[in-house]
């Protein structure tokens, strides 16, 4: 099977990779951004979200394979890949395992090294929908409201919601098998792989996902890379500062 993407532009591909709960359909504005500097734009839905395939497999070697056969089913023998969280993890595995495929890499806001869980919060609020109930996205964002307090949080996960028939809202994650797999999603890159071509790591300035000890480790996966920090952004850096974050993925494609 193949992943689901939209294609905006012509020229360079450039494959776009979502974090955890999320889809390409976050990447949209941005997207089109690239588009017009003359890419390609490819933002794909990794299994088990969006509008790609479920599967009751989850590993980043799969997410890795997924997007070998998607670049095979599209005729890209090379592109520029770009991941956040748990989609840098996919595009880091991806390099080390296929560099020819790969001519620069960036990674927003994650390292190569292994993260503890900390996704229960948001797993057990979307579990609690009850879609037998829910008649509006108002309703489910009252329910999502208990659990997480924070209303941009709540808007990001609601873009999950779908009506999959009149008066029917669903959910387009497969979140049974996101929260049974959901150690995967921290799991570190295999200690062996390293990428020796241009790499950027970008970082949200208020985000803890990655430190100045982890730079060590970094380099000794991805030897060329540079580390850049986008400056009042978090975790979210791609929507919490898009020019700043724009303005460096331009300068380093």
């Amino acid at each position: 099977m193949i992943l689901h993407s939209q294609i905006i532009g012509e020229g360079t591909p450039f494959i776009i990779l979502h974090g955890f709960l999320g889809s390409g359909d976050n990447w949209k504005t941005l997207g089109n951004q690239f588009a017009e500097d003359g890419y390609q734009v490819h933002l794909v839905d990794q299994r088990n979200h969006g509008r790609s395939f479920h599967s009751e497999d989850f590993s980043y070697a799969l997410m890795a394979d997924d997007l070998l056969k998607y670049l095979e089913h599209h005729a890209i023998s090379e592109c520029m890949l770009l991941g956040h969280s748990m989609g840098g993890k996919t595009a880091m595995q991806f390099a080390t395992e296929h560099p020819e495929r790969v001519s620069k890499l960036l990674v927003a806001d994650i390292g190569p090294k292994a993260y503890p869980q900390h996704h229960q919060d948001i797993l057990k609020a979307l579990s609690s929908l009850d879609f037998s109930e829910l008649k509006s996205r108002g309703q489910a964002d009252k329910v999502l409201s208990e659990y997480i307090p924070e209303l941009g949080t709540r808007q990001f996960l609601l873009k999950n919601l779908y009506w999959k028939e009149k008066g029917k809202l669903g959910l387009r994650v497969n979140l049974p098998i996101l929260s049974e797999k959901i150690s995967e999603v921290g799991r570190a890159l295999p200690s062996d792989q390293v990428f020796e071509k241009p790499t950027l790591f970008l970082k949200g300035e208020t985000s803890g996902y990655i430190e100045g000890m982890d730079e060590l480790l970094i380099h000794k996966h991805f030897p060329k890379a540079i580390l850049i920090t986008i400056s009042k952004a978090g975790h979210w850096l791609h929507a919490e500062n898009p020019s700043e974050f724009y303005q460096n993925v331009i300068k380093f494609l």
